[in-house]
């Protein structure tokens, strides 16, 4: 009978870094994955951390990691054919036939990004499956900015509103927090938008408030909630919020239950 806490050992194929406290680990893995699923990064002696899927390779699973603490700061030690260990992949994650098909609206605050990457490179991927794709990304400042060679890939494919808070003078791109671009948006039939919201909470809490404005339904709206996730596997009870488990029942959810998910 399976051990699902025993993780496997998985060789770092590649390094990427985008700021001074984000890097992305590409790791080997062999396996069924959806984008907004997780998994949990450890090193002996050192713990373990849950880590969202930030890319799907053959062969390989990214992961996108902000350096925070004791694990990270330890998992940033290793590079390029160095090992991790892994045990997942954890969580629903995003279906995308749910997005198949509609004129989908990704809006993405900061390292929130990293959890729906999955879905805007598929379908920037395979743009004649979904009627119309766009991503909003924001993040503090130019400085901050994840995945520049994707941006790069991504705004020859679909639609792209790359923003910051605040950015020096000179500054040529779009500012201002992601909740400004979303009036602007227009849709061939708001029955068929699907949007696509990760971030901090209070982000989350304004953008879905001005996507509603809109006329879209809530159940048109997915959200992401990944806090206090833990063990993976519903034990610990870290993430549980009234009956419900993130790391079983979610991280993803359709906003009529997330919306309820407070604590």
């Amino acid at each position: 009978m399976k051990n699902e806490y025993i993780p496997q050992l998985s060789e770092i194929r590649q390094v990427i870094r985008h700021t001074n406290l984000e890097y992305t680990f590409r790791m080997a893995w062999e396996g069924p994955v959806k984008p907004g699923q997780f998994f949990e990064l450890s090193l002996p002696k050192y713990g373990e951390a849950p880590i969202s899927v930030s890319g799907i390779g053959k062969g390989t699973v990214d992961f996108t990691i902000r350096r925070v603490g004791k694990v990270t700061d330890e998992i940033f030690e290793n590079y390029a054919g160095d090992s991790l260990y892994l045990r997942g992949p954890y969580g629903n994650g995003f279906d995308l036939d749910n997005y198949r098909g509609k004129e989908l609206t990704v809006i993405a605050g900061g390292t929130g990004l990293s959890p729906v990457k999955g879905v805007v490179d598929y379908f920037a991927g395979h743009p004649e499956e979904c009627r119309s794709c766009t991503l909003i990304a924001g993040f503090k400042s130019p400085a901050d900015v994840l995945f520049r060679e994707d941006f790069a890939f991504w705004k020859d494919r679909i639609r792209v509103i790359q923003t910051v808070d605040s950015a020096p003078e000179g500054y040529e791109g779009p500012v201002g927090m992601v909740t400004k671009y979303v009036p602007g948006l227009t849709f061939e039939n708001p029955e068929n938008a699907a949007f696509i919201c990760v971030g901090p909470p209070v982000m989350i809490k304004f953008t879905v408030q001005e996507i509603l404005k809109l006329g879209i339904r809530e159940e048109q709206i997915w959200i992401s909630h990944e806090r206090k996730m833990c063990c993976g596997l519903g034990k610990c009870g870290h993430c549980r919020i009234g009956s419900t488990y993130v790391c079983l029942d979610g991280p993803v959810f359709n906003y009529t239950e997330g919306k309820n998910l407070v604590d």
